[in-house]
């Protein structure tokens, strides 16, 4: 027994068991965790991961070429061409062009080529980003002397694409610059913004004007090429096409011939000119000087000179059609509607007029020094009589007087869709001047108002929608540069004015040139037109603004014309009147040939007045 126990104990000492059950165990575990965490990291890469690998490693052997698409052109009411599309040739590189060997050669020579620094063109690529599978623009609008020297260094430069593009093109220039406006590249924080919406860099866009209000109608929608490249860059297939989509074109209210008589009636005289339909707020002339070439900014770079041209003291680049002035004694139209509308006046009151008048220890003056003696409606509007107004201004009262003045649309946008270019203008009531000047409201200020003067600010565009008023028997307009075929009562509501008070505006606005302040346009080569002029007050030491606001012909008005002179001096008849004048014989001898006198030009004697 013993010696076979001791053989067991012996047995035992030399076979290992501690541990042995729970090893296995461990490697099991071990084994299936780790295959599981690979796995796990499998299915991470493959399934949530694999998108952006895939994407990653075909941008590597997919390139895109895209294509821009063409701009929508912009027409006249009468198909006449306003803006279009010129393709002149530009250069590209890839994105991680910069990166490479050889672009000390490559960016050296395109730098010396193009005139334009390297770290210009070295920033445009690093703002594409190091992804980007797009070609970037460098430089547009090639000269034969470019494109030749980037032929004859092309073994230098095999990673520089030349293509031609679209570039926006306005064959009229300045003469349409402010109601055109222009389109420019997006600016970097512009391109953050419109990135969203699809914009991209080197996109070109709206900046103003008709380009800017139908940006998302003219645009269109890119296109490119699908091309399959080599390890080193080059193309070896194009794998897919998708067109791309030219914007659409449009047709505005304009009249290119109107538009042009209006810019040669305004001249080098700061100001603008206005002309619509009264009828349904057709917009068909707007100028406003001085302007600007929009073509200079279909330059990828604006040079030091277009720079100046649109940096001047006297803004330019400002569309005075759409920025608010006193209006003056145009404004005596909605003097003259608030009192007869009030019932305080008849159609057949008369007052007595002055050389001024005392009211409160201010003296307001008349603006012949010695008044008109007895006048009714017409007569005043006629001869513009600053006391007669005065007079009905006060009876009224400040808030009748403001009340009709936001009927007929004043401190308010009008609704043109050039929304964030268009001043709302001022009218000044008990509240605002209180908050600016810490005053009450006084009769002397309904006085100033009752003439176009004090704190009332109006845009010429909104000074055309005035004297559409009584040219349409009574509808305030909204203004539109898009041309449609809908009724003109879809575009203007009723201010629900007596047919009696129509009757007086009409008749003292015809008296206006037949009698008043408007002989000068009392002339055979137009029908029988009705108008008013204005001058305003701008300032000591400032010279007068000055307006003339006429439509016709008077009894079936077709055509309102505004004509605004900034510091021009002098009055609204003399610097004012020929311009409409001059607008309204381009817009009648074109329509209806032969049927009035041909212009006459020479000087007419007038009264100045209001």
């Amino acid at each position: 027994m013993s010696l076979s126990q001791s053989s067991r104990m012996g047995a035992k000492k030399s076979t290992r068991t501690v541990g042995r059950g729970y090893q296995s165990i461990f490697l099991i575990l071990f084994t299936l965790v780790m295959s599981a965490g690979i796995e796990a990291r499998l299915a991470y890469l493959q399934i949530l991961e694999g998108a952006k690998f895939r994407q990653r490693a075909e941008s590597n052997r997919i390139r895109i070429i895209p294509k821009q698409p063409e701009r929508g052109n912009i027409f006249d009411r009468n198909g006449k061409l306003l803006a279009t599309t010129r393709y002149p040739h530009s250069v590209y590189l890839w994105p991680m062009a910069h990166t490479k060997p050889s672009w000390s050669v490559v960016g050296s020579r395109l730098s010396q080529i193009l005139k334009i620094p390297l770290e210009d063109i070295e920033q445009k690529l690093e703002e594409a980003g190091p992804r980007s599978t797009s070609l970037v623009r460098i430089e547009r609008d090639l000269n034969d002397a470019e494109i030749t020297a980037l032929k004859e260094y092309e073994s230098e430069l095999q990673e520089v694409e030349i293509h031609t593009e679209a570039v926006r093109y306005y064959p009229h220039g300045k003469e349409l610059a402010h109601v055109l406006g222009y389109t420019r590249e997006l600016t970097s924080q512009q391109l953050k913004e419109k990135e969203k919406d699809g914009y991209r860099l080197g996109d070109v866009i709206g900046q103003m004007g008709v380009e800017k209000a139908y940006e998302k109608v003219l645009r269109g929608e890119w296109g490119g090429q699908q091309v399959e490249v080599d390890s080193a860059g080059r193309p070896q297939k194009v794998l897919g096409e998708k067109q791309a989509k030219a914007g659409n074109d449009l047709h505005l209210t304009l009249d290119l011939d109107v538009q042009l008589a209006a810019n040669k009636a305004l001249g080098n005289r700061r100001g603008a000119v206005v002309a619509l339909d009264p009828n349904n707020g057709a917009i068909l002339a707007m100028v406003s000087y001085p302007g600007f070439d929009p073509n200079i900014f279909s330059k990828q770079k604006l040079s030091q000179k277009d720079w100046e041209s649109v940096q001047t003291k006297d803004h330019p680049l400002v569309n005075r059609a759409l920025s608010a002035f006193p209006p003056a004694s145009t404004f005596k139209i909605i003097t003259t509607t608030a009192g007869l509308e009030s019932g305080k006046f008849s159609p057949d009151s008369i007052l007595q007029t002055y050389g001024s008048l005392t009211v409160g220890g201010v003296t307001f003056g008349e603006w012949n020094h010695a008044g008109f003696g007895p006048l009714g409606f017409p007569g005043a509007m006629a001869m513009s009589s600053d006391t007669f107004f005065y007079q009905v201004g006060r009876k009224v009262g400040g808030p009748t007087l403001i009340g009709w003045t936001r009927k007929y649309g004043f401190g308010q946008k009008t609704g043109f869709e050039f929304a964030s270019e268009e001043s709302k203008g001022l009218v000044p009531d008990r509240t605002w001047k209180q908050k600016v000047w810490k005053m009450p409201w006084t009769v002397g200020d309904t006085i100033n108002m009752s003439i176009g003067q004090g704190a009332l600010q109006v845009t010429p565009l909104q000074a055309a929608i005035m004297f559409s008023v009584p040219a349409n028997g009574g509808f305030r307009i909204k203004p539109h540069v898009l041309k449609d075929h809908e009724e003109a009562k879809n575009w203007r509501s009723s201010l629900n004015m007596k047919p009696s008070t129509i009757a007086v505006l009409r008749d003292g606005l015809r008296k206006v040139i037949t009698e008043g302040t408007g002989k000068r346009l009392n002339v055979p080569s137009i029908p029988p037109t009705s108008g008013k002029s204005g001058t305003a007050e701008a300032g000591v030491g400032r010279p007068n603004h000055t307006w003339f606001g006429a439509y016709a012909p008077s009894n079936k008005p077709e055509i309102v014309v505004v004509a605004f002179g900034e510091n021009s001096g002098d009055h609204g008849g003399t610097v004012c009147g020929p311009m409409v004048l001059q607008v309204l014989e381009a817009y009648f001898q074109k329509k209806y040939p032969g049927k009035f006198a041909k212009p006459e030009f020479g000087i007419q004697t007038q009264s100045p007045g209001g």
